[in-house]
């Protein structure tokens, strides 16, 4: 049943509605960080495969439920509006009902639960803690009182959750220790994360304001927004330089530097006459900009 004002998707039904709302595209970001994570621990000569393999089904888990739940609360909310010129969202075509969202959500989350129950009988309460903060910033993303998505915290959520926390839990897991070098090599991560973000909040500033979705982007304006994507990426591309600059990895860290191209690509696409389709295409870009470097930077601290 189509919500009014939208017409129903053709062709999507069953699984594939599910697949539609879990946002595939979006899940090379969850897989980033644990690759870094665990590359360091290779490095350090710690690492085990049980818990990364964990860690890596823990934060694809975590990404899909936040997905889901995004999808419902921004429907819920008004956010998801006939004038939205992102990708197609179920709630929003009436693909699914709010029970069977909530349904999804809850499950998905307490899979996550399940794996981290693992994780946690390794690491014990700091693993604990980081498990709960994750599910709790996936729900209250967009949802709950205080949906931080909507007051302009997305930004530094998604940089400390992606980055710091998502990193530095997949290298504690298997070390069961942390070290300064692990929160380093964590900035570009989140860095590149909060990037895609920022992309994905330019495109919606006017339909966003207008619903009272007071984004980072919305509080800033595009021309500061744009300039916020640009520092993202040079901190993103500083940080490897510094760790070799600084004696702590080898000259193979720079190995993401093979990705400026792109990079520089897409800055002179994320301009003020970028239209909606344009910004769609450098946010998908900037999420294959991100797996692509730290799958680099992963390789480049393993040698």
């Amino acid at each position: 049943m189509a919500a009014v004002g939208q017409p129903a998707t053709p062709g999507i039904s069953g699984w594939r509605v599910w697949l539609l709302a879990a946002r595939p595209r979006t899940l090379p970001v969850a897989l980033a960080p644990v690759l870094v994570g665990t590359a360091l621990a290779v490095a350090a000569g710690q690492a085990r495969v049980g818990p990364a393999a964990a860690a890596l089904v823990g934060a694809l888990l975590l990404q899909i439920g936040a997905n889901l739940a995004n999808d419902l609360f921004d429907y819920q909310k008004g956010a998801d509006t006939e004038d939205r010129i992102g990708p197609a969202r179920a709630m929003q075509h009436g693909l699914v009902t709010q029970r069977q969202m909530r349904r999804a959500i809850a499950l998905v989350f307490g899979a996550a639960v399940a794996v981290g129950l693992y994780l946690v009988a390794i690491g014990g309460w700091p693993i604990a803690a980081v498990g709960a903060l994750s599910v709790a910033a996936g729900l209250a993303y967009t949802g709950g009182p205080f949906p931080f998505g909507y007051r302009g915290l997305g930004d530094p959520a998604v940089f400390v959750f992606f980055g710091l926390v998502a990193v530095g839990g997949s290298y504690y897991v298997q070390t069961l220790a942390l070290a300064p070098v692990v929160l380093v090599a964590a900035v570009p991560v989140g860095a590149l994360a909060t990037a895609i973000l920022v992309v994905n909040n330019l495109r919606d500033i006017e339909s966003d304001a207008r619903v009272g979705k007071r984004t980072l982007a919305v509080r800033i304006g595009a021309l500061a927004t744009r300039n916020e994507y640009r520092a993202l990426l040079a901190l993103a591309y500083a940080l490897p330089l510094c760790l070799w600059q600084s004696g702590t990895a080898s000259p193979w860290v720079l190995l993401p530097l093979a990705t400026l191209p792109r990079a520089f690509g897409l800055v002179r696409k994320v301009t003020p006459a970028a239209n909606g389709p344009t910004l769609n295409r450098a946010l998908a870009e900037t999420a294959q900009l991100s797996f692509g470097f730290s799958l680099l930077f992963a390789i480049g601290l393993v040698l």
